[in-house]
């Protein structure tokens, strides 16, 4: 499948704003977004152009594909599913992107950020029930719980980001037990409960035009 392969810190710069796509290093001063406020590419510092209400919602779309790494064939395919689903669309939308396996790995803390999740996941270092899942979008359920393969708890990577994971309490949708390397899905979060700078309504807009 195709995915991006370039440099995160190129979206961060696109979008107009911090993507958070590098985990702790996002909130250091070796942060590119940091040093470099404009947009990629030859014309990007000083160009100004005005942008259309379609380009509005088309950034945004962007913006929210991206925090979760996501293609638009699969994007659009959740915002399909949060149509037929009883409720607010949009926030459906974002509460099915958050129930992917890849996002509640670095919710609870096993990742320092989604894409280090993906490549956990992907390489077979997760449990689902005590089952190895290695689907990135596999739509965690209610009370489904997480871990760490007991083979894989050593990992430096899961080990560096377990230890600067001192955030994770403030999902209450989440029970969190780091000494065991578990984490469970408990509630379905409300949107004030997500933490990500999305306009949800812009991106139903933009699907719906």
């Amino acid at each position: 499948m195709a995915k991006y392969t370039g440099p995160s810190c190129r979206l961060c710069r696109r979008e107009g704003t911090k993507l958070f796509l590098k985990g702790v290093r996002c909130n250091t001063e070796k942060c590119s977004f940091e040093r470099r406020k404009f947009a990629p590419g030859d014309h990007g510092r000083g160009f100004r152009r005005k942008v259309s209400d379609y380009g509005v919602h088309l950034r945004e779309k962007q913006k929210a594909r991206r925090i979760y790494g996501i293609l638009e064939k699969q994007f659009r395919k959740y915002f399909k599913m949060s149509e037929k689903k009883a409720g607010i669309t949009g926030e459906n939308l974002l509460q099915l992107l958050e129930s992917r396996l890849d996002n509640l790995v670095y919710r609870v803390g096993f990742a320092p950020s989604r894409s280090s999740a993906r490549q956990l996941v992907n390489h077979g270092h997760i449990r689902v029930d005590g089952k190895k899942v290695d689907i990135p979008s596999y739509l965690v359920k209610l009370n489904q719980e997480i871990s760490i393969a007991e083979s894989s708890r050593n990992l430096p990577i899961v080990k560096e980001a377990m230890e600067a994971a001192t955030d994770v309490e403030k999902y209450e949708w989440l029970s969190i037990d780091q000494e065991n390397y578990k984490g469970t899905l408990i509630s379905i979060p409300l949107r004030e409960q997500i933490p990500v700078d999305i306009d949800e309504r812009l991106i139903v807009e933009y699907y719906s035009k």
